[in-house]
């Protein structure tokens, strides 16, 4: 019995061997827009029903005068993906939990009010 209980027991904990904070991270899709200087990065959000309040629901630009809807900035600098450019679609998750500790130079671009610490999910 107690060979049967020592079994079921590592059964389960290998069948629910799953990430968590994958289970309850929800994932939303992002589109880097501006590639600032100085990882000055705005990012909109492609996917509907996002949390507004975390977002500028409409930014301009200063240096083209172009106009976007619902973007942030980018609030980790530190663990964004180099290889994203321009137009390119990715996953993320928000990343409340990383500390950001790197070197960033200052020199300055317009980006939105608003940040987001966000954690790039690999394709």
């Amino acid at each position: 019995m107690k060979k049967f209980l020592i079994l079921s027991a590592i059964s389960f904990l290998l069948l629910s061997n799953s990430d968590c904070s994958k289970k309850n991270a929800a994932a939303y899709r992002g589109r880097l827009e501006i590639k600032g200087i100085c990882m000055n990065y705005t990012i909109s959000v492609l996917t509907d029903g996002f949390d507004t309040s975390l977002i500028a629901d409409s930014w301009t630009d200063d240096v083209t005068g172009k106009t976007y809807q619902h973007v942030f900035r980018l609030g980790s600098p530190c663990n964004f993906p180099a290889d994203i450019n321009e137009g390119d679609e990715f996953d993320f998750v928000i990343d409340t939990t990383s500390k950001q500790v790197c070197a960033v130079c200052e020199a300055y671009y317009p980006t939105p009010s608003k940040s987001l610490a966000i954690k790039v999910i690999p394709k």
